[in-house]
């Protein structure tokens, strides 16, 4: 009993930091001897670098909180105090157990929101493209070896070579005409390599059409172009002027998304950390959410005093299908997969 009760005060008393460590090691499966494994110094790593990410998330996302005036401002502060930890470290256990860091660029990004069933933040881990990339290439069956992602503009040369009696193997040609002027962007592709198969090689297009099929419903102007929506104590006042956006980013992350999201998992690799990751998907795809959601989409604003079944994330391009306070909260997310301060591609 004496042993308990100190545990209890030097949990108490702990940091934030040590708090969180010990919650996710709990939740670590035990080995045979009903012991506690031990975690390696990569595990150990990993939890600390999920620790740092979150901590900045929640106090950014605190600091917008207390900008807001009292009308529209949560009661319950984004302080670790009000985070739901036993759900964080559940999912800190699966994700990092597939290798997934938080502090490396498009791996897993965290979103706290409000679950008010609960009266504290849940924070969503969503995962980005180089995150299911990984995923695919530790549990997908029949992966490729190399993929080779393109975006297609007006002036490039493009003829897919598909398979058929006289050729055994699918492949494209491809040839940037004009460097400085290509254009106007009409899609992309992708196309996945097998070096010891090269007749299993496939090509995969995606024109205009298909991708922007593929944008969430309320998608910010910021980052696919278009108008703003301009908002003024919580309530629509009018369009500001077009933004250029970051297209060709947001086509080039759906076409990366599309590609590792579609790999098949090998049911002979399932095991438990993949199985609640798998179930953590399904439950946030929940088709009786996205009714509710598609009912309620122009009726409500949604403020940081979100239900967690109010929130739906494209899997397609990992963005919030809402116009909201929300939203603004997500895009520090989906501003390091864009890559808007120095875009990747």
């Amino acid at each position: 009993m004496t042993k308990k009760k100190t545990e209890v005060a030097t949990l108490n008393n702990a940091t934030p930091s040590e708090r969180f460590t010990q919650a996710v090691i709990k939740e670590f499966p035990t080995g045979l001897s009903n012991e506690p494994v031990e975690l390696t110094s990569f595990q150990k790593k990993l939890i600390q670098n999920y620790f740092i990410k979150v901590d900045a998330v929640l106090n950014e996302a605190e600091q917008k909180r207390l900008a807001k005036s009292e009308n529209y401002r949560d009661a319950v502060a984004l302080t670790w105090q009000n985070v739901n930890m036993n759900k964080l470290a559940l999912d800190v256990v699966a994700y990092s157990s597939i290798g997934l860091d938080p502090l490396q660029k498009n791996h897993i990004s965290p979103i706290p929101y409000k679950n008010n069933k609960t009266g504290k933040y849940d924070i969503n881990l969503m995962e980005g493209f180089n995150g299911l990339e990984l995923k695919a290439r530790k549990y997908g069956y029949d992966v490729p070896d190399d993929v080779i992602f393109e975006l297609k503009y007006s002036t490039d040369h493009f003829k897919s070579k598909k398979k058929s009696v006289d050729n055994k193997i699918e492949s494209y040609e491809f040839e940037i005409q004009d460097d400085f002027n290509r254009g106007e962007l009409e899609g992309g592709f992708y196309y996945q390599i097998f070096i010891d198969n090269p007749e299993k090689n496939k090509l995969i297009v995606l024109n205009r059409a298909q991708i922007e099929k593929r944008k969430p419903k309320y998608a910010s102007a910021e980052f696919w172009g278009g108008e703003k929506d301009e908002w003024n104590n919580g309530k629509k006042t009018g369009k500001k002027e077009k933004v250029e956006g970051w297209e060709e980013e947001m086509f080039m992350k759906t076409l990366k998304r599309h590609c590792w999201d579609k790999i098949n998992i090998d049911s002979q690799k399932i095991d438990d950390h993949l199985q609640h990751v798998l179930q953590s998907e399904a439950q946030s795809n929940d088709a009786e959410v996205q009714e509710l959601i598609e009912e309620n989409a122009n009726k409500k604003v949604l403020t940081m005093e979100v239900d967690a079944e109010d929130v739906e994330v494209d899997k397609e391009t990992g963005e919030i299908n809402e116009d909201s306070d929300f939203q603004t909260l997500h895009n520090q997310a989906i501003e390091e997969e864009a890559k808007v301060t120095g875009p990747e591609f």
